[in-house]
C-alpha cells in the first residue's frame, strides 16, 4: 500500500482574529491527537508586526510562513480583465480569464506547496488567495471572515449581484471563482453560527466557537495571552488599571470597541458621542481594530487607549479581567466572556451617522 505522505494541515490567515482562531482550533485538534499544522500570515491587508516571532516561539504550529499576496491591482495584465464590458455576457467571458490570471499571479509568493497538505483552512477565501487554489484545483476548507460575518453581508451574493444562478453554475464548473462555499474546490465553508447566515450554501458547515474554547486548558488560556499581547505587561496594567494606571477612586469599566467605520471624521464623531455617554461616571477603555488608524488619545484624553494590535478575543484569556460593559456598534459579540453586560448599538445606530444602503447589504438581497 502506497503511504500517504502529505502534512497534516494548514491555516492561511489575513487578521490578527483569523490567526487566534487557528491558534485555538489547533490547540484543540492537539488535544485531540489530531497531528500538527503550519500557518501562513498574508501580509496584504495586515501588519502582523512581530506576531510570526512569537508564533514560532510558542511551538503551536509546525512552521509559520508569511506571504506576499498580490492583489489584482499589482498587474495590469490582470487588471485589463476587470473592465465594465458593459453587458452581463461579455463581462463573465473576461472573468474566467480574470480568474485565471489573478490566480497565476500568486504562484511566484506561495511560501509552500499547498497540495502537501490534506486539509487547508482558508479564513476569507475572497481575497487572491481563492483564485490560486482554484487555479491550482487544490481543495479547501473556507471560514468565515469573522465571528458571524455573514449576518451583516452575505459576501458571496453581494459581490455578484445580477446573474447569480449563472455566475453560481460558473463557479461550480471552475471557470470563475465564487467565495465562501461556493467555489467547486471548497469542499464546506465553516462557520460560528449557521442560523444567522443569509441563504448559506449547501456545503455550511457549524464549528461553535463557544465549544471550542470551552476545550481550552488554563494552559492554553496563557499561551494565547503570551502569544497575542506584544506587550503584555503594560496592557494588562492598562486594563486592570493597575501600576501607572491605576485610578485613585475605583469606578465602573467600561470598554469600547471601535471599527473602522465611515470616514475618519464620521468615525471620530461616532465614538465621540459614546464616549460622552459613559466618561463622567466610568473609567473608559477603548480597544481600536487593528485597522483603525483614527488617533483616539488625541481625540478623547481622559480615556484608556490600549493601542497594540491584538485581536479582542484573547481579552477573555487575561486571568482576573473584566469589565461591567463592552460596547460595539456592529462587531458580533457572541464570544464577549469578560463583561457582565454587552451592549451591541446596531444598524438602527449607525444609520444615524452613514447612508443605510452602505451597511444594510443583506436587506436588498433575494
Amino acid at each position: 500500500m502506497k503511504r500517504d505522505m502529505k502534512k497534516d494541515r494548514v491555516y492561511i490567515c489575513h487578521t490578527y482574529y483569523h490567526a487566534y482562531i487557528a491558534v485555538v482550533k489547533e490547540l484543540v485538534a492537539r488535544q485531540e491527537g489530531k497531528g500538527s499544522a503550519d500557518i501562513i500570515l498574508s501580509t496584504m491587508s495586515n501588519n502582523f508586526e512581530q506576531l510570526p516571532e512569537r508564533l514560532r516561539r510558542a511551538g503551536v504550529f509546525d512552521n509559520v510562513f508569511m506571504y506576499d499576496e498580490k492583489e489584482d491591482v499589482t498587474s495590469e495584465e490582470v487588471m485589463s480583465y476587470h473592465q465594465d464590458k458593459g453587458n452581463i455576457v461579455a463581462n463573465l467571458i473576461q472573468r474566467i480569464t480574470y480568474t485565471r490570471l489573478l490566480g497565476k499571479l500568486q504562484e511566484d509568493y506561495i511560501p509552500t506547496d499547498l497540495a502537501a497538505y490534506r486539509d487547508v483552512y482558508v479564513f476569507c477565501d475572497s481575497d487572491p488567495i481563492g483564485y490560486y487554489l482554484n487555479y491550482k484545483k487544490i481543495y479547501y476548507h473556507a471560514v468565515e471572515d469573522g465571528l458571524n460575518s455573514g449576518k451583516l453581508d452575505d459576501q458571496a451574493r453581494n459581490s455578484n449581484r445580477g446573474a447569480w444562478p449563472l455566475k453560481k453554475f460558473m463557479a461550480s464548473l471552475g471557470l470563475i471563482f465564487i467565495e465562501s462555499g461556493y467555489s467547486k474546490y471548497c469542499i464546506d465553508f465553516e462557520v460560528n453560527d449557521i442560523s444567522v447566515n443569509h441563504k448559506p450554501p449547501k456545503n455550511i458547515v457549524e464549528v461553535s466557537r463557544e465549544e471550542l474554547r470551552s476545550k481550552l486548558t488554563s494552559d492554553d488560556h496563557r499561551l494565547l495571552v503570551d502569544i497575542f499581547l506584544p506587550n503584555k505587561e503594560k496592557v494588562v496594567s492598562q486594563l486592570l488599571g493597575t501600576g501607572e494606571y491605576a485610578e485613585a477612586e475605583k469606578r465602573p469599566q467600561v470598554m469600547i470597541l471601535t471599527e473602522p467605520l465611515c470616514e475618519l471624521d464620521v468615525r471620530e464623531k461616532i465614538f465621540g458621542d459614546i464616549v460622552k455617554d459613559y466618561i463622567d461616571t466610568n473609567r473608559v477603555i477603548i480597544k481600536p481594530h487593528p485597522r483603525d488608524l483614527l488617533d483616539y488619545e488625541k481625540a478623547f484624553p481622559g480615556v484608556v487607549v490600549v493601542r497594540d494590535r491584538f485581536p479582542m478575543e484573547v481579552l477573555g484569556d487575561i486571568e482576573g479581567f473584566a469589565v461591567d460593559k463592552v460596547i460595539s456598534v456592529i462587531t458580533q459579540m457572541d464570544n464577549v466572556y469578560f463583561a457582565k453586560e454587552i451592549v451591541y448599538l446596531g444598524l438602527d445606530f449607525l444609520d444615524k451617522y452613514e447612508d443605510p444602503s452602505i451597511h444594510r447589504m443583506n436587506e436588498s438581497l433575494d
